[in-house]
């Protein structure tokens, strides 16, 4: 059984907590359970989370957990000196380490994360990334695995690393069991983007919202304006001035933007070529999907495959290490 400590403290965010039910699920289809959940503050006793509910935890101690797991604040302040010793020599006494969200700061506080890369949430990324120069900040990715510290994006991504987690423990099949349990459409890899396309447009109206439906069904097609248009049931130029009033872009734009998002995904989560994706995102040829690859990411498709398939490759490494050690 592995022991997996949730460090929390005062103002802690309870949508922290969700990166705990992946193991709670994973101990109800399992027998024995796989993991004994634990959780962890300085002074031990009730902590009252950032929504007024109080945990009970542990006090601190040397006690040695398999993975110690340190959760985000909604508006990360600078942690107490007690807390910042025990994170400190964590990796003296935990095989594995993970923070949810701004619990990266205090990992980043602890020094845990000199010389490594790391995420967290976009709208903290860049302050996190200043304030400690030495780490590599990867704005845009769910989670991050380096060595035996994991670091997520926002609070729901820390569901993702949870079944991360899962799956580098008990295996793929496992993780996509869990995943199912909890009605989770598709489990996230780490490289996939933190940003949604269609939530960065936010239409209001629902015609509007018809129109984006119809284009991400349609990504293959050449999805011209009288074709949204007429998927809002608006003439062409009202369309026009209506989507670009409310999503600040053309309807160009945005498609192109819809059409990476999902080719980025296909890229580092398939084995389908350059070339068929580019055909099943709605790409004319994949020069076309490497010139929008350049604009949207700054890297073409060819980079973002190898290094998310370099991320599974260690996560996977990591994994079969720790099977031949036991």
């Amino acid at each position: 059984m592995r022991d997996i400590a949730f460090l929390v403290y005062p103002g802690y965010s309870l949508m922290a907590l969700a990166v705990t039910a992946g193991f709670e699920v994973a101990n109800s289809m399992v027998d024995p359970n796989p993991y004994d959940l634990h959780f962890v503050s300085e002074q031990g006793g009730p902590v009252r989370t950032s929504a007024g509910v109080t945990l009970q935890t542990e006090a601190f101690t040397e006690k040695p957990f398999d993975t110690l797991v340190v959760g985000g604040a909604t508006y990360p302040e600078p942690s107490t000196p007690g807390l910042i010793s025990f994170v400190r020599e964590a990796p003296k006494r935990h095989r594995r380490i993970a923070a949810v969200c701004t619990g990266a700061f205090v990992l980043a506080e602890a020094g845990l994360l000199n010389g490594r890369r790391a995420t967290t949430h976009w709208m903290h990324a860049r302050d996190l990334q200043r304030a400690y120069p030495s780490m590599k900040m990867e704005e845009d990715r769910i989670f991050i695995n380096d060595g035996p510290i994991w670091t997520s994006a926002g609070m729901t991504a820390g569901v993702d690393l949870g079944l991360a987690l899962i799956e580098n423990d008990l295996g793929p099949e496992l993780a996509k069991a869990v995943a199912r349990k909890l009605v989770i459409y598709h489990r996230r890899g780490g490289g996939q983007s933190q940003f949604s396309a269609l939530l960065e447009l936010s239409p209001k109206s629902d015609r509007i919202q018809a129109a984006l439906a119809y284009a991400r069904d349609n990504l293959h097609k050449p999805l011209t304006v009288p074709d949204l248009a007429d998927a809002a049931r608006l003439s062409p130029r009202q369309f026009s001035r209506a989507f670009h009033a409310e999503t600040g872009q053309s309807p160009a734009k945005a498609i192109e933007n819809l059409r990476v998002e999902s080719a980025r995904n296909l890229m580092e989560q398939s084995r389908h070529s350059i070339d068929e994706v580019a055909r099943q995102t709605g790409f004319s040829d994949r020069d076309h999907m490497r010139r929008a690859f350049l604009r949207a990411f700054g890297q073409p498709p060819q980079v973002l495959r190898r290094n998310a398939r370099l991320e599974s490759v260690d996560m996977h490494d990591e994994a079969d290490e720790r099977e031949t050690a036991l």
